[in-house]
Parts: structure tokens; C-alpha cells; sequence
């Protein structure tokens, strides 16, 4: 054996390598190198067990998970090595579908439709059957869930129990129809009419069973059931199947990720070996155990007990502010100080972290005041948020009728609305100084009819009826409308000038929790640590959601190396009004940590 592929593992993580044959459960904790793993176990099926490179599947999440794990194992091997099949499982089935198109029962050139592609083409569903009140975020979401679980239209009923479950239905069976006439498929239908394909079509199975007899899946704990059947398919012959994850990291339930499908995994593969890597590479012991005690409050899924060889590091810091400015600024300052007292510490190893969008305006306005460099991850900057924007516009109308801008904006949100807001304009105008800023807001709201174009109901549009009550708040503290605009301006105004001073990559980073998944920085702030926020509000009355949310702030907290700061408000102005705020009970129990 050629000792110099295992020299870099630990005795775990070699375990999990030279067990090649046969169905393995690797449980790889946060930051304890299950991409290193990977990659070596398939080097050492290639070099020391002799198994033909062609034979051998890697299915990964994202292209770029993909390519690092190319790039890695043709670096290893001192060249281009021709894998069976590294990448996404959309990308693995295109590849097989447009093989087999006929006995899939699809067009030779059939179309694959993107998110915009579907939306665009279940609105005009709504259009047909007079569905104005719904969105077309609203019908894909509850379309991809049911195409998940491999649920068609003929038996959604029966599996989705919700007021509005037969309008779904309906259009789910309309959006169908329209995607075979058209020759189309989205990404649900690329791993659904895969599996299909292999049910019913036992011979093209047989040929890939054959021609693949080696898989490795990454990140196993975000799989939903149709990827988990398709895994379970391809493998059923050979058994030669790793699939490698860390449960307490599955936060994707939402769109479909399955946290079952490892108990699954161990009835359908019986006899499979479970190796449990829990040595990290990242963070100190302190960090660590605070990570352990929130996740071991969970019970329905394995719980690793992560320990390191570095430092114990410094304690987590907890910081209780009096608002959400008084936070801001804390982060803000604590920066600054860290930066100041040790000149090789610089922005992008700082990143501040948040459950909800909206609250990334308070923040980005105390960064731009303090001169901080920031970059959003996945996002886009608060005042350019399309209803945002939307909102703006039509204050700005009660302003000055004739601003071309403005008046182009909410012209395109339909001839009905502008029609509304004209009348609204000539009752007003005479008397603006009589109405705050905020109650402005309503007026527009109740006239036009503007919160209506959105779906609570609806992921996406949740979130952006979210950042538009974040807006209210800061019209509450404006009342003044022109003091309020005027505000936005200063606040946009900055931006372009950071923008200016700080055309490289030097920022430090903000994200949602979600954005932050497989990332690492030395400092870490994760704010808002309340109850309402994180937990966020729709999941408090959920047992299984709760435990996704306290699934989520662990992911928080092991993106730290060094440090570690956890932040709460007293009060907190949040969509429109100021309450007192309870600190999330995910950190009732951890008082110890913070005196």
C-alpha cells in the first residue's frame, strides 16, 4: 500500500477510506474534512485497489463542490482523471435522459425549464384560470415539494392536507399538461423521470448498474427522497455506496431535504458500517462545546461530539444591547477594536451572520456610518430590494407627481394600481404634512393594494413582505417624509461612495445563517439570537422546524475558528413597532458560557 494517500488522516478518517467495498455512512462533522476524505478514498480505490476510474460516480450538491473535488483528485494523481460521473444528480440525470429520451417518454430535444422558465409559465396558468390572488412562487413551491416525494396531480390530495390544497392541485395539473405540450422538463422532472425511467425500464438500469459500481454521495444529509431512490437504484447491485454528511448541518427541509433517509439508508443497505469523524480542523474547544451544547438538544437525528487539537481559544462572547442600533454599533465597534490591536487581522475574516434579510439594513447603515467595508453574500443591499424600491417610488410620487423615475416604476406595476394611487394622490396632496411617514405607507398599502401581490405563504414572498414591514421601522423613526427620503438618500449615497473607496475584495462579509453553510471565518457575530428571529416565529409552534432552527444556529456557530459572538436586544423595532425582546431559548441554558 502506497502509505503516502492516508499520511495526511487521522485514524478515523482512514477507517472510513480503506473500508471501500460495500455500503459506508461516513457522519462528518463540521470542519472534520469529509472533502479530504472524499477525495482520498477515491484515489485509493484507483491506486491501490485498481478499480477502473470509469466505474466510479461522485455526486455532489453544487458545480463547485464538483469541480473542487476534480481539481483535487487530478492534482493528486498528477493529471486528468476521467471519472464515470462527478457533479450535480440534475446534471448526472440530464446526461442519462438524453441518452434514453425515448423509453423516458420524452422528446430527443426536449427543453429543461429554469426557476424563471416555470414561474413564468405557471403565471400564465393563473392568468387563464383568473387566480390573480396567488403568486407563481406560491403554486412552484408546493409543485417542487410534491414533485420531492414523487407526488403527481392525480394524488396531491391525498398527500397535502391545506385550505387551498385543490387550487394546487389544479394547477400543478394544468403546469403539467403545459410542460408535456411543450416538450419540457424542470429539475424536479430530470431526477423524477430518471428514477421512472429505471422502474420501469430494467435493462437500462441493468446497463448503468454495470457500468457504475462505485458511489460516493457529498453532503447526504440534503437529500430528498426521489435522489435518495436514485442513489438507492444505481447501487442496489454493487453495494458500493458511501454517502458521506452530518445531520445536525440539514436545514434545507423546506425544499425537500429528507433527514429520514439515513434511516433509509441502513434498512435498505443492511450490514452498512457507520464511521463517525469528529475530530475538527477549525475551531477551538470552546467553540465547539458551545456548539455541542445547543445541538444535543436535539433527538431526531446522530449528534457528534466534536473535539480539536488546537487552542482552547477564548470564551463565546454573549452581548445583550439595549436595540437593534445599540447591536449594530456593538459589532461594529468590536471590529474595529480587533482590527486595531492586531494589524493582521483584516475584514474578510469577519462575518456577521442573521436569520431574517430584513435585518441586514440596520446593520449595513451602522457599517457605512463607521466606514466598514462589507460585501452581502446572496443578497441585495436593502434600499435596492425590488419592493423596496416599489415602496420608495410611490413616496416619492406624493412628493413630486412628475418624477419620471418614480412614475415609470409604478406604472409597470399595473394600469388598476396606478389608477388607485392617482386617486389616492389627489385626496392627499393638499394635506401631506398632516399624515406621518408610516401612515403614508398604510394609505398606499390599503389604496393600491400593493401587499397583495404577495403570498405569505410563499417562501420568497414572505420574505419581502418581511423587509417591507423592516421599512415601516424606519418610516416610524422619520416621521417627516421628506426627513425620511432624505435619510434613504444619505444612506444610498454613502454606499456608492464605499463603493468607491473599496473596489477589492478587503470586507468583511454579511449573510443569513442559510448563506453561510460551508463557510469558515476567524470571527463570527451572530445577531439577533432572539426568540421570533431565531427561533424565527413560524417555527415556534413546530417540534420538527424548532429543531431545524436550532439545527441552523449550530451551523452558525461552527462556521467560527477564533471567536465567537452571540447578540440579542432588550427592545427591538421590528416591522413597524417596538417590543421587548426574550432571548432565544436556544441560549436559555448557556448562561455558564457567558459570565
Amino acid at each position: 500500500m502506497d502509505l503516502n494517500i492516508l499520511k495526511h488522516l487521522n485514524k478515523k478518517q482512514k477507517e472510513s477510506v480503506v473500508n471501500y467495498s460495500g455500503p459506508t455512512i461516513i457522519l462528518a462533522g463540521a470542519g472534520s474534512g469529509k472533502t479530504r476524505v472524499l477525495v482520498t478514498k477515491v484515489i485509493y480505490l484507483i491506486k491501490e485497489k485498481n478499480i477502473s476510474p470509469s466505474s466510479i460516480v461522485m455526486l455532489t450538491f453544487t458545480n463547485k463542490a464538483a469541480a473542487e473535488m476534480k481539481e483535487r483528485i487530478g492534482h493528486k494523481l498528477g493529471g486528468i482523471i476521467k471519472l464515470g460521473f462527478v457533479g450535480t444528480y440534475h446534471s448526472f440525470c440530464v446526461r442519462i435522459l438524453r441518452q434514453f429520451w425515448e423509453p423516458a417518454g420524452l422528446d430527443k430535444n426536449f427543453i429543461i425549464y429554469d426557476d424563471g422558465d416555470q414561474k413564468t409559465l405557471i403565471k400564465q396558468i393563473i392568468l387563464e384560470r383568473k387566480l390573480e390572488k396567488k403568486t407563481p412562487g406560491y403554486f412552484s413551491y408546493y409543485i417542487s415539494l410534491a414533485k420531492n416525494q414523487m407526488i403527481t396531480p392525480e394524488t396531491f390530495l391525498e398527500n397535502f392536507k391545506f385550505h387551498q390544497s385543490a387550487l394546487v392541485a389544479d394547477v400543478y395539473f394544468h403546469y403539467q399538461k403545459k410542460m408535456d405540450t411543450n416538450h419540457g422538463v424542470d429539475f424536479d422532472d430530470l431526477l423524477i423521470k430518471t428514477v421512472q425511467l429505471f422502474q420501469k425500464h430494467k435493462q437500462v438500469l441493468g446497463y448503468f448498474q454495470n457500468k457504475f459500481q462505485y458511489f460516493l454521495v457529498d453532503e447526504f444529509q440534503d437529500t430528498n427522497f426521489v435522489q435518495y431512490l436514485l442513489t438507492k437504484l444505481l447501487a442496489e447491485r454493487s453495494k458500493n455506496v458511501t454517502v458521506v454528511g452530518d445531520f445536525s448541518q440539514s436545514i434545507y427541509s423546506w425544499r425537500g431535504a429528507d433527514i429520514t433517509n439515513l434511516k433509509k439508508f441502513e434498512k435498505d443497505f443492511n450490514g452498512s458500517k457507520t464511521f463517525y469523524l469528529e475530530e475538527n480542523y477549525r475551531s477551538t474547544q470552546k467553540i465547539l462545546d458551545f456548539a455541542f451544547n445547543i445541538i444535543s438538544k436535539n433527538n431526531t437525528h446522530p449528534i457528534l461530539h466534536l473535539f480539536t487539537d488546537n487552542k482552547p481559544g477564548e470564551d463565546v462572547v454573549f452581548y445583550q444591547a439595549g436595540n437593534e442600533q445599540e447591536e449594530a454599533i456593538y459589532v461594529a465597534e468590536e471590529i474595529v477594536r480587533l482590527i486595531s490591536i492586531n494589524n493582521t487581522i483584516e475584514p474578510p475574516n469577519f462575518a456577521i451572520l442573521y436569520r431574517t434579510n430584513a435585518q441586514s439594513r440596520v446593520l449595513e447603515e451602522v457599517l457605512l456610518r463607521y466606514g466598514m467595508p462589507y460585501v452581502l453574500v446572496g443578497g441585495t443591499r436593502f434600499y435596492e430590494r425590488k419592493e423596496i424600491k416599489d415602496i420608495l417610488a410611490y413616496l416619492k410620487l406624493l412628493i413630486n407627481p412628475n418624477e419620471s423615475v418614480s412614475l415609470e416604476r409604478i406604472k409597470k406595476l399595473g394600469k388598476t394600481r396606478f389608477a388607485k394611487f392617482k386617486i389616492l394622490y389627489d385626496e392627499i396632496k393638499d394635506k401631506l404634512e398632516a399624515f406621518q411617514t408610516d401612515e403614508l405607507m398604510e394609505k398606499i398599502f390599503e389604496s393600491v393594494g400593493y401587499l397583495k401581490m404577495f403570498d405569505s405563504e410563499d417562501p420568497d414572498d414572505f420574505s419581502r413582505l418581511e423587509n417591507i414591514k423592516e421599512l415601516k421601522s424606519v418610516a416610524v423613526s422619520f416621521p417627516e417624509l421628506m426627513d425620511f427620503l432624505e435619510q434613504v438618500a444619505l444612506v444610498e449615497s454613502e454606499y456608492s461612495q464605499h463603493e468607491k473607496e473599496t473596489k477589492d475584495n478587503r470586507r468583511l462579509v454579511l449573510m443569513t445563517l442559510h448563506q453561510a453553510k460551508g463557510l469558515e471565518f476567524d470571527h463570527v457575530f451572530i445577531v439577533g439570537v432572539e426568540e421570533g428571529l431565531l427561533p424565527h416565529s413560524r417555527s415556534i409552534d413546530d417540534q420538527f422546524q424548532l429543531e431545524e432552527e436550532r439545527r441552523l444556529f449550530y451551523v452558525g456557530i461552527t462556521r467560527a475558528k477564533k471567536a465567537l459572538y452571540i447578540t440579542n436586544t432588550r427592545k427591538r423595532f421590528i416591522f413597524g413597532s417596538q417590543g421587548y425582546s426574550t432571548p432565544s431559548r436556544f441560549i436559555a441554558d448557556e448562561q455558564s458560557f457567558f459570565e
